[in-house]
């Protein structure tokens, strides 16, 4: 499929369904070779976006890790508010433990800067941050995720755990906004 619509906006194909599986598949082996003999790591999965990043994630790293659902939102239509909402926060103990975030796209890394100093806070040893899309030129924090699938521009996308107004999210490829 070359192009999609969704409301009144038109996205076309960005990233194929191979090229991210990839990329998430190159993820896995560091992410395993980093936390190798640590113990007991909680992987906390943001929804809603990240539902099929994890789900790919977790069939590659195919281990015995215990996982974790969170929701935080600061996103309406095609832009960012600034304000973090906690929908679902956290609710496992992670006093003492390696906490692996996983999060479908950091743009302005407001989010996810807000949900890690929060869980430093909360007792865990130390908290990383996996993200299948990393938008480096939308940064507006000093957050540099620890593992990165692919680095894209800051085009507005859907598809594959992304949507626009909670539509193309099911999308096994992913597309970007066209004429914007």
């Amino acid at each position: 499929m070359g192009r999609i619509c969704l409301k009144d906006k038109e996205f076309e194909l960005f990233i194929p369904e191979q090229q991210i599986r990839e990329a998430i598949a190159e993820m896995a082996l560091e992410i395993r070779k980093d936390i190798e003999g640590c113990g007991n790591p909680l992987f906390v999965s943001i929804l809603n976006g990240a539902f099929m990043f994890t789900a790919e994630l977790m069939r590659q790293l195919d281990g015995p890790y215990e996982m974790t659902f969170a929701r935080y939102s600061s996103y309406r239509g095609t832009s960012t508010t600034g304000k973090v909402n906690e929908i679902m926060p956290v609710t496992v103990d992670v006093r003492g433990r390696l906490v692996i975030l996983l999060e479908d796209i950091v743009d302005t890394g407001t989010t996810m800067q807000y949900v890690m100093e929060k869980l430093k806070s909360q007792g865990a040893a130390d908290v990383k941050l996996a993200t299948m899309l990393f938008k480096p030129d939308a940064m507006r924090c000093d957050l540099v995720p620890d593992y990165i699938g692919l680095r894209i521009p800051t085009d507005f996308i859907v598809g594959y755990g992304l949507d626009y107004d909670e539509l193309g999210r099911t999308y096994k490829d992913i597309y970007k906004l066209v004429g914007e």
